[in-house]
């Protein structure tokens, strides 16, 4: 008789290997977090740095009215 091929067994054999699939999920999914978290990051510091208030006058000392 041939084991293998009983209903019960196969769905062990299957419930066995979730586990290994599940934590390969999330590791692919942890790898492609990290991408995203460096290119987020690459485009935040490539946005131009917004001009410093000016330090003498009357204009743009108290309020930066940059747009």
């Amino acid at each position: 008789m041939n084991i293998a091929s009983t209903a019960a067994v196969q769905t062990a054999t299957a419930a066995a290997q979730t586990p290994t699939s599940d934590s390969l999920h999330i590791a692919v999914l942890k790898k492609a977090l990290d991408v995203q978290a460096v290119a987020a990051l690459g485009l935040i510091q490539a946005l131009p740095q917004p001009p410093a208030l000016a330090t003498d006058g009357s204009l743009g000392t108290q309020v930066n009215t940059y747009a």
